[in-house]
Protein backbone atom coordinates (compact mmCIF):
# COMPACT_ATOMS: atom_id res chain seq x y z
CA UNK A 1 0.00 0.00 0.00
CA UNK A 2 1.27 3.45 -0.92
CA UNK A 3 0.45 6.21 1.56
CA UNK A 4 1.23 9.90 1.35
CA UNK A 5 0.75 11.93 4.51
CA UNK A 6 0.72 15.55 5.58
CA UNK A 7 1.47 16.38 9.21
CA UNK A 8 0.72 19.82 10.64
CA UNK A 9 0.11 21.16 14.13
CA UNK A 10 -1.13 24.64 15.04
CA UNK A 11 2.30 26.03 15.92
CA UNK A 12 4.24 23.99 13.38
CA UNK A 13 6.80 22.87 15.92
CA UNK A 14 6.89 19.60 17.84
CA UNK A 15 3.72 17.66 16.97
CA UNK A 16 4.30 18.16 13.24
CA UNK A 17 7.71 16.50 13.25
CA UNK A 18 6.98 13.94 15.96
CA UNK A 19 4.04 12.70 13.88
CA UNK A 20 6.26 12.56 10.80
CA UNK A 21 8.94 10.52 12.61
CA UNK A 22 6.47 8.08 14.15
CA UNK A 23 4.61 7.52 10.89
CA UNK A 24 7.85 6.77 9.04
CA UNK A 25 9.18 4.49 11.78
CA UNK A 26 5.99 2.43 12.11
CA UNK A 27 5.36 2.28 8.36
CA UNK A 28 8.84 0.78 7.93
CA UNK A 29 8.08 -1.87 10.57
CA UNK A 30 4.80 -2.74 8.84
CA UNK A 31 6.28 -2.84 5.36
CA UNK A 32 4.24 0.11 4.10
CA UNK A 33 5.43 2.71 1.63
CA UNK A 34 4.90 6.18 3.05
CA UNK A 35 5.95 9.67 2.06
CA UNK A 36 5.43 12.50 4.52
CA UNK A 37 5.18 16.21 3.79
CA UNK A 38 5.38 18.44 6.86
CA UNK A 39 3.62 21.78 6.96
CA UNK A 40 5.38 23.28 9.93
CA UNK A 41 7.64 26.12 10.96
CA UNK A 42 10.48 24.76 8.82
CA UNK A 43 10.09 24.05 5.11
CA UNK A 44 9.37 20.38 4.47
CA UNK A 45 12.30 18.20 3.50
CA UNK A 46 10.04 16.51 0.96
CA UNK A 47 7.25 17.86 -1.23
CA UNK A 48 4.87 15.55 -3.06
CA UNK A 49 5.33 15.26 -6.81
CA UNK A 50 2.38 14.69 -9.17
CA UNK A 51 3.61 11.10 -9.53
CA UNK A 52 3.52 10.59 -5.74
CA UNK A 53 -0.09 11.72 -5.63
CA UNK A 54 -1.05 9.66 -8.67
CA UNK A 55 0.34 6.42 -7.21
CA UNK A 56 -1.02 6.97 -3.68
CA UNK A 57 -3.70 4.60 -2.42
CA UNK A 58 -4.47 6.78 0.61
CA UNK A 59 -3.86 10.42 1.44
CA UNK A 60 -3.48 10.79 5.21
CA UNK A 61 -4.03 14.29 6.61
CA UNK A 62 -2.80 14.35 10.21
CA UNK A 63 -3.39 18.00 11.01
CA UNK A 64 -5.00 20.41 13.42
CA UNK A 65 -5.01 23.30 10.97
CA UNK A 66 -6.57 24.06 7.61
CA UNK A 67 -4.98 22.10 4.76
CA UNK A 68 -5.54 22.78 1.06
CA UNK A 69 -6.77 19.50 -0.45
CA UNK A 70 -7.20 20.69 -4.03
CA UNK A 71 -4.20 18.75 -5.37
CA UNK A 72 -5.65 15.46 -4.08
CA UNK A 73 -8.78 15.48 -6.28
CA UNK A 74 -10.09 11.98 -6.83
CA UNK A 75 -8.03 10.39 -4.03
CA UNK A 76 -9.24 8.77 -0.84
CA UNK A 77 -8.46 11.07 2.06
CA UNK A 78 -8.25 10.12 5.74
CA UNK A 79 -8.29 13.04 8.17
CA UNK A 80 -7.23 12.77 11.81
CA UNK A 81 -5.77 14.98 14.49
CA UNK A 82 -1.99 15.34 14.38
CA UNK A 83 -2.00 14.15 18.00
CA UNK A 84 -3.27 10.75 16.88
CA UNK A 85 -0.35 10.35 14.48
CA UNK A 86 2.14 11.61 17.06
CA UNK A 87 0.98 9.33 19.86
CA UNK A 88 -0.43 6.26 18.10
CA UNK A 89 1.05 6.05 14.62
CA UNK A 90 1.10 2.25 14.74
CA UNK A 91 -2.60 2.01 15.57
CA UNK A 92 -3.48 4.61 12.97
CA UNK A 93 -1.60 2.80 10.21
CA UNK A 94 -3.11 -0.52 11.29
CA UNK A 95 -6.61 0.99 11.03
CA UNK A 96 -5.81 2.24 7.53
CA UNK A 97 -4.52 -1.17 6.41
CA UNK A 98 -7.48 -3.02 7.91
CA UNK A 99 -10.01 -0.60 6.48
CA UNK A 100 -11.12 0.60 9.90
CA UNK A 101 -10.31 4.14 8.92
CA UNK A 102 -10.52 6.64 11.76
CA UNK A 103 -11.16 9.80 9.84
CA UNK A 104 -13.58 10.95 7.15
CA UNK A 105 -12.85 9.32 3.79
CA UNK A 106 -13.73 11.52 0.90
CA UNK A 107 -13.76 10.69 -2.78
CA UNK A 108 -12.88 14.07 -4.17
CA UNK A 109 -14.56 13.24 -7.43
CA UNK A 110 -17.80 13.40 -5.44
CA UNK A 111 -16.88 16.20 -3.01
CA UNK A 112 -15.24 19.41 -4.07
CA UNK A 113 -11.66 19.56 -2.82
CA UNK A 114 -11.32 22.98 -1.29
CA UNK A 115 -9.75 24.23 1.90
CA UNK A 116 -11.35 22.17 4.57
CA UNK A 117 -10.78 21.52 8.24
CA UNK A 118 -9.67 18.14 9.59
CA UNK A 119 -11.67 15.99 11.92
CA UNK A 120 -10.37 15.63 15.44
CA UNK A 121 -10.47 11.93 16.24
CA UNK A 122 -13.10 9.83 14.56
CA UNK A 123 -16.07 12.23 14.42
CA UNK A 124 -16.13 15.30 12.20
CA UNK A 125 -18.05 17.53 14.60
CA UNK A 126 -18.53 21.25 14.70
CA UNK A 127 -16.45 21.60 17.85
CA UNK A 128 -13.34 20.29 16.14
CA UNK A 129 -14.06 22.58 13.19
CA UNK A 130 -14.40 25.57 15.51
CA UNK A 131 -11.09 24.74 17.14
CA UNK A 132 -9.34 24.60 13.76
CA UNK A 133 -10.81 27.98 12.78
CA UNK A 134 -9.70 29.46 16.12
CA UNK A 135 -6.19 28.08 15.84
CA UNK A 136 -5.89 29.35 12.27
CA UNK A 137 -6.58 32.85 13.55
CA UNK A 138 -4.24 32.38 16.49
CA UNK A 139 -1.43 31.20 14.17
CA UNK A 140 -1.76 34.37 12.12
CA UNK A 141 -1.86 36.51 15.25
CA UNK A 142 1.08 35.03 17.16
CA UNK A 143 3.91 36.61 15.09
CA UNK A 144 2.32 40.04 15.56
CA UNK A 145 1.99 39.43 19.29
CA UNK A 146 5.54 38.15 19.72
CA UNK A 147 7.23 40.79 17.55
CA UNK A 148 5.12 43.64 18.91
CA UNK A 149 5.32 42.50 22.51
CA UNK A 150 9.08 42.11 22.53
CA UNK A 151 9.57 45.51 20.85
CA UNK A 152 7.37 47.07 23.52
CA UNK A 153 9.41 45.25 26.14
CA UNK A 154 12.62 46.64 24.62
CA UNK A 155 11.16 50.14 24.87
CA UNK A 156 10.68 49.58 28.62
CA UNK A 157 14.42 48.93 28.96
CA UNK A 158 14.84 52.71 28.67
CA UNK A 159 12.35 53.21 31.49
CA UNK A 160 8.66 52.44 31.97
CA UNK A 161 7.64 55.96 30.86
CA UNK A 162 10.53 56.61 28.46
CA UNK A 163 8.24 56.45 25.40
CA UNK A 164 6.00 59.27 26.71
CA UNK A 165 6.82 62.72 25.22
CA UNK A 166 7.44 65.31 27.92
CA UNK A 167 8.48 62.72 30.51
CA UNK A 168 11.83 63.44 32.21
CA UNK A 169 13.09 60.04 31.03
CA UNK A 170 11.78 60.43 27.48
CA UNK A 171 13.84 58.66 24.79
CA UNK A 172 13.16 58.94 21.03
CA UNK A 173 14.41 55.38 20.57
CA UNK A 174 12.00 54.10 23.23
CA UNK A 175 9.15 55.94 21.53
CA UNK A 176 10.12 54.48 18.15
CA UNK A 177 10.16 50.96 19.59
CA UNK A 178 6.82 51.57 21.30
CA UNK A 179 5.26 52.99 18.13
CA UNK A 180 6.41 50.04 16.03
CA UNK A 181 5.63 47.37 18.60
CA UNK A 182 2.56 48.80 20.28
CA UNK A 183 1.18 51.32 17.81
CA UNK A 184 1.52 49.03 14.80
CA UNK A 185 2.31 45.32 15.37
CA UNK A 186 0.47 44.84 18.68
CA UNK A 187 -2.40 47.04 17.53
CA UNK A 188 -3.01 44.63 14.65
CA UNK A 189 -3.39 41.67 17.01
CA UNK A 190 -7.19 41.68 17.23
CA UNK A 191 -7.96 42.43 13.55
CA UNK A 192 -5.54 39.69 12.48
CA UNK A 193 -7.10 37.18 14.90
CA UNK A 194 -10.58 37.95 13.63
CA UNK A 195 -9.44 37.96 10.00
CA UNK A 196 -7.76 34.55 10.38
CA UNK A 197 -10.83 32.92 11.92
CA UNK A 198 -13.12 34.37 9.28
CA UNK A 199 -10.81 33.36 6.43
CA UNK A 200 -10.62 29.82 7.78
CA UNK A 201 -14.42 29.57 7.69
CA UNK A 202 -15.24 31.30 4.40
CA UNK A 203 -11.98 31.53 2.47
CA UNK A 204 -10.58 34.75 1.04
CA UNK A 205 -14.07 36.22 0.90
CA UNK A 206 -14.03 36.42 4.69
CA UNK A 207 -10.88 38.55 4.97
CA UNK A 208 -12.60 41.94 4.76
CA UNK A 209 -15.45 41.29 7.18
CA UNK A 210 -13.10 39.54 9.58
CA UNK A 211 -10.63 42.45 9.64
CA UNK A 212 -13.42 44.99 10.08
CA UNK A 213 -14.93 42.91 12.89
CA UNK A 214 -11.56 42.85 14.65
CA UNK A 215 -11.18 46.63 14.33
CA UNK A 216 -14.65 47.10 15.77
CA UNK A 217 -13.65 44.93 18.72
CA UNK A 218 -11.04 47.60 19.43
CA UNK A 219 -13.45 50.50 18.91
CA UNK A 220 -16.20 48.97 21.06
CA UNK A 221 -13.77 48.02 23.83
CA UNK A 222 -14.77 44.37 23.63
CA UNK A 223 -11.13 43.34 23.23
CA UNK A 224 -9.88 39.82 22.70
CA UNK A 225 -13.23 38.13 23.34
CA UNK A 226 -15.00 40.53 20.99
CA UNK A 227 -12.46 39.89 18.22
CA UNK A 228 -12.82 36.16 18.68
CA UNK A 229 -16.60 36.33 18.35
CA UNK A 230 -16.30 38.80 15.47
CA UNK A 231 -14.14 36.33 13.55
CA UNK A 232 -16.65 33.51 13.82
CA UNK A 233 -19.55 35.84 13.11
CA UNK A 234 -17.86 37.38 10.07
CA UNK A 235 -16.84 33.98 8.73
CA UNK A 236 -20.28 32.42 8.90
CA UNK A 237 -22.06 35.55 7.68
CA UNK A 238 -19.75 35.69 4.67
CA UNK A 239 -20.14 31.97 4.04
CA UNK A 240 -23.94 32.21 3.99
CA UNK A 241 -23.93 35.28 1.72
CA UNK A 242 -21.48 33.74 -0.73
CA UNK A 243 -23.35 30.44 -0.85
CA UNK A 244 -26.98 31.52 -0.97
CA UNK A 245 -27.04 34.80 -2.89
CA UNK A 246 -27.20 34.05 -6.60
CA UNK A 247 -27.07 36.77 -9.22
CA UNK A 248 -27.94 36.77 -12.92
CA UNK A 249 -25.02 35.75 -15.08
CA UNK A 250 -24.70 39.24 -16.54
CA UNK A 251 -23.84 40.79 -13.17
CA UNK A 252 -22.36 37.74 -11.38
CA UNK A 253 -18.95 39.35 -11.52
CA UNK A 254 -20.11 41.93 -8.98
CA UNK A 255 -20.65 39.29 -6.32
CA UNK A 256 -17.05 38.80 -5.08
CA UNK A 257 -15.97 42.44 -5.39
CA UNK A 258 -19.15 44.24 -4.28
CA UNK A 259 -22.07 42.18 -2.97
CA UNK A 260 -20.23 39.79 -0.62
CA UNK A 261 -17.85 42.33 0.99
CA UNK A 262 -20.50 45.04 1.26
CA UNK A 263 -23.17 42.87 2.90
CA UNK A 264 -20.77 40.88 5.10
CA UNK A 265 -19.03 44.01 6.41
CA UNK A 266 -22.36 45.76 7.06
CA UNK A 267 -23.96 42.81 8.85
CA UNK A 268 -20.82 41.98 10.88
CA UNK A 269 -20.30 45.63 11.80
CA UNK A 270 -23.91 46.18 12.80
CA UNK A 271 -23.92 43.07 14.99
CA UNK A 272 -20.67 44.12 16.65
CA UNK A 273 -21.92 47.64 17.42
CA UNK A 274 -25.54 46.89 18.28
CA UNK A 275 -25.39 43.41 19.83
CA UNK A 276 -21.92 42.07 20.69
CA UNK A 277 -19.69 44.99 21.61
CA UNK A 278 -21.24 46.44 24.74
CA UNK A 279 -22.02 43.18 26.65
CA UNK A 280 -18.55 41.79 25.94
CA UNK A 281 -17.00 45.12 26.98
CA UNK A 282 -18.85 44.97 30.32
CA UNK A 283 -17.81 41.33 30.81
CA UNK A 284 -14.19 42.18 30.04
CA UNK A 285 -14.23 45.15 32.43
CA UNK A 286 -15.65 42.95 35.20
CA UNK A 287 -13.01 40.29 34.55
CA UNK A 288 -10.25 42.90 34.51
CA UNK A 289 -11.47 44.39 37.80
CA UNK A 290 -11.62 40.93 39.38
CA UNK A 291 -8.08 40.07 38.29
CA UNK A 292 -6.73 43.45 39.37
CA UNK A 293 -8.17 43.04 42.87
CA UNK A 294 -7.34 39.40 43.46
CA UNK A 295 -5.69 38.53 46.74
CA UNK A 296 -2.60 36.33 46.90
CA UNK A 297 -4.60 33.18 47.66
CA UNK A 298 -7.00 33.59 44.75
CA UNK A 299 -4.11 34.54 42.48
CA UNK A 300 -2.25 31.39 43.47
CA UNK A 301 -5.29 29.24 42.75
CA UNK A 302 -5.72 30.85 39.35
CA UNK A 303 -2.01 30.38 38.61
CA UNK A 304 -2.23 26.74 39.67
CA UNK A 305 -5.11 26.05 37.30
CA UNK A 306 -3.50 27.94 34.41
CA UNK A 307 -0.18 26.19 34.97
CA UNK A 308 -1.76 22.75 34.96
CA UNK A 309 -3.66 23.53 31.75
CA UNK A 310 -0.50 24.78 30.05
CA UNK A 311 1.35 21.54 30.84
CA UNK A 312 -1.40 18.97 30.35
CA UNK A 313 -1.35 18.77 26.55
CA UNK A 314 2.04 20.44 25.97
CA UNK A 315 1.10 22.89 23.25
CA UNK A 316 -2.31 21.47 22.41
CA UNK A 317 -5.81 23.01 22.70
CA UNK A 318 -5.75 23.60 26.47
CA UNK A 319 -2.30 25.16 26.32
CA UNK A 320 -3.22 27.46 23.44
CA UNK A 321 -6.54 28.45 25.02
CA UNK A 322 -5.09 29.58 28.33
CA UNK A 323 -2.13 31.35 26.69
CA UNK A 324 -4.40 33.25 24.31
CA UNK A 325 -6.60 34.23 27.26
CA UNK A 326 -3.52 35.59 29.04
CA UNK A 327 -2.33 37.46 25.93
CA UNK A 328 -5.78 39.01 25.58
CA UNK A 329 -5.52 40.30 29.15
CA UNK A 330 -2.26 42.07 28.28
CA UNK A 331 -4.24 44.57 26.20
CA UNK A 332 -6.15 45.53 29.36
CA UNK A 333 -2.99 46.09 31.41
CA UNK A 334 -3.06 42.76 33.26
CA UNK A 335 0.40 41.19 32.88
CA UNK A 336 0.50 38.58 35.65
CA UNK A 337 -1.35 35.72 33.84
CA UNK A 338 1.01 35.71 30.85
CA UNK A 339 3.98 35.56 33.22
CA UNK A 340 2.40 32.54 34.94
CA UNK A 341 1.74 30.88 31.58
CA UNK A 342 5.30 31.42 30.42
CA UNK A 343 6.76 30.10 33.68
CA UNK A 344 4.48 27.06 33.60
CA UNK A 345 5.26 26.45 29.93
CA UNK A 346 9.00 26.36 30.58
CA UNK A 347 8.72 23.82 33.41
CA UNK A 348 7.83 20.56 31.54
CA UNK A 349 10.93 20.43 29.30
CA UNK A 350 13.17 21.93 32.01
CA UNK A 351 11.92 19.49 34.65
CA UNK A 352 12.38 16.49 32.38
CA UNK A 353 15.81 17.67 31.25
CA UNK A 354 16.82 18.12 34.89
CA UNK A 355 15.62 14.60 35.64
CA UNK A 356 17.71 13.18 32.77
CA UNK A 357 20.75 14.84 34.35
CA UNK A 358 20.12 13.95 37.99
CA UNK A 359 18.44 10.56 37.69
CA UNK A 360 20.12 8.91 34.74
CA UNK A 361 18.88 5.38 35.48
CA UNK A 362 15.30 6.49 34.76
CA UNK A 363 16.08 7.30 31.12
CA UNK A 364 17.64 5.55 28.16
CA UNK A 365 20.94 6.85 26.77
CA UNK A 366 19.06 8.35 23.84
CA UNK A 367 16.64 10.15 26.17
CA UNK A 368 19.53 11.52 28.22
CA UNK A 369 21.21 12.80 25.08
CA UNK A 370 17.97 14.43 23.93
CA UNK A 371 17.71 16.01 27.37
CA UNK A 372 20.57 18.36 26.53
CA UNK A 373 18.47 19.92 23.76
CA UNK A 374 15.39 19.83 25.98
CA UNK A 375 17.04 22.33 28.33
CA UNK A 376 17.21 24.84 25.48
CA UNK A 377 13.60 24.19 24.48
CA UNK A 378 12.47 24.76 28.05
CA UNK A 379 14.41 27.99 28.45
CA UNK A 380 12.87 29.17 25.16
CA UNK A 381 9.29 28.50 26.35
CA UNK A 382 8.74 25.63 23.90
CA UNK A 383 6.58 23.34 26.01
CA UNK A 384 6.43 20.80 23.18
CA UNK A 385 9.96 19.72 24.10
CA UNK A 386 8.37 17.44 26.70
CA UNK A 387 6.29 15.53 24.15
CA UNK A 388 8.72 12.70 23.25
CA UNK A 389 9.06 11.78 26.92
CA UNK A 390 5.31 12.04 27.54
CA UNK A 391 4.57 9.85 24.53
CA UNK A 392 7.01 7.19 25.77
CA UNK A 393 5.63 7.12 29.35
CA UNK A 394 2.43 9.19 29.58
CA UNK A 395 1.05 7.81 32.85
CA UNK A 396 4.13 8.96 34.77
CA UNK A 397 5.44 11.94 32.82
CA UNK A 398 2.17 13.86 32.40
CA UNK A 399 1.26 13.91 36.13
CA UNK A 400 4.82 15.01 36.92
CA UNK A 401 4.85 17.93 34.52
CA UNK A 402 1.31 18.99 35.42
CA UNK A 403 2.29 19.14 39.10
CA UNK A 404 5.47 21.09 38.37
CA UNK A 405 3.78 23.58 36.06
CA UNK A 406 0.91 24.04 38.49
CA UNK A 407 3.40 24.93 41.22
CA UNK A 408 5.27 27.35 38.94
CA UNK A 409 2.05 29.08 37.88
CA UNK A 410 0.79 29.34 41.45
CA UNK A 411 4.07 30.77 42.76
CA UNK A 412 4.36 33.23 39.86
CA UNK A 413 0.87 34.62 40.48
CA UNK A 414 1.18 34.60 44.29
CA UNK A 415 4.49 36.50 44.14
CA UNK A 416 2.99 39.10 41.81
CA UNK A 417 5.32 38.35 38.90
CA UNK A 418 4.32 40.07 35.65
CA UNK A 419 5.67 40.00 32.11
CA UNK A 420 5.31 42.70 29.49
CA UNK A 421 6.55 40.27 26.83
CA UNK A 422 4.24 37.47 25.64
CA UNK A 423 7.03 35.10 24.64
CA UNK A 424 10.78 34.70 24.72
CA UNK A 425 11.11 32.39 27.70
CA UNK A 426 13.78 33.08 30.25
CA UNK A 427 15.71 35.31 27.84
CA UNK A 428 13.34 38.28 28.28
CA UNK A 429 14.51 38.47 31.88
CA UNK A 430 17.65 40.17 30.61
CA UNK A 431 15.61 43.08 29.20
CA UNK A 432 15.25 45.64 32.02
CA UNK A 433 11.74 46.33 33.36
CA UNK A 434 10.09 43.49 31.40
CA UNK A 435 9.69 40.98 34.24
CA UNK A 436 8.69 42.24 37.66
CA UNK A 437 9.99 40.40 40.75
CA UNK A 438 12.66 38.64 38.70
CA UNK A 439 14.07 36.60 41.59
CA UNK A 440 10.61 35.37 42.53
CA UNK A 441 9.94 34.49 38.90
CA UNK A 442 13.15 32.48 38.60
CA UNK A 443 12.31 30.77 41.90
CA UNK A 444 8.86 29.78 40.56
CA UNK A 445 10.37 28.25 37.42
CA UNK A 446 13.11 26.45 39.36
CA UNK A 447 10.68 25.13 41.97
CA UNK A 448 8.38 23.75 39.28
CA UNK A 449 11.25 22.08 37.42
CA UNK A 450 12.67 20.54 40.60
CA UNK A 451 9.24 19.20 41.62
CA UNK A 452 8.78 17.61 38.19
CA UNK A 453 12.22 16.00 38.36
CA UNK A 454 11.66 14.67 41.88
CA UNK A 455 8.29 13.17 41.00
CA UNK A 456 9.86 11.43 38.01
CA UNK A 457 12.59 10.13 40.30
CA UNK A 458 10.07 8.34 42.51
CA UNK A 459 7.38 7.17 40.07
CA UNK A 460 9.31 6.41 36.89
CA UNK A 461 10.74 2.93 36.45
CA UNK A 462 14.38 2.37 35.55
CA UNK A 463 14.97 2.35 31.80
CA UNK A 464 16.98 -0.15 29.73
CA UNK A 465 20.53 1.16 29.44
CA UNK A 466 21.08 0.18 25.83
CA UNK A 467 21.38 2.54 22.91
CA UNK A 468 18.06 2.64 21.07
CA UNK A 469 17.84 2.38 17.32
CA UNK A 470 16.89 5.64 15.63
Amino acid sequence: MNIIAITACPTGVAHTYLAEANLKKNAKKMGLNILVETQGAVESEYLFTPEDIQHADIVLIAADKVIDLSRFAGKKIVQVSVTRAAKDAAGLLQDIVSGNLPGEIMADSQKKATETAPAAGEKHKWLSQAYVHLITGVNLMIPFVVAGGILIALSFSFGITAATPGDPHFSPIAKMLSDIGGGAAFALMLPILSLGISKSISGNAGIVSGAVGGMLAIHTGSGFLGALLAGFMAGYVTFVIAKYINLPKAIAGLKPILIVPLLSVFITGALMILVIGEPIKLLLEALTAFLANMGNTNAAIMGLIMGMMVAFDMGGPLNKTVCMFAIGLMSTGIYEPIAACMAAGMVPPLGIALATTLFKSKFTPQERETGKVTYVLGLSFITEGAIPYAVADPLRVIPAIVAGSGLAGALSMALGCASRAPHGGVFVIFIPNVITHVLGYLFAILAGAVLTALILRFIKADAPQTVLEN
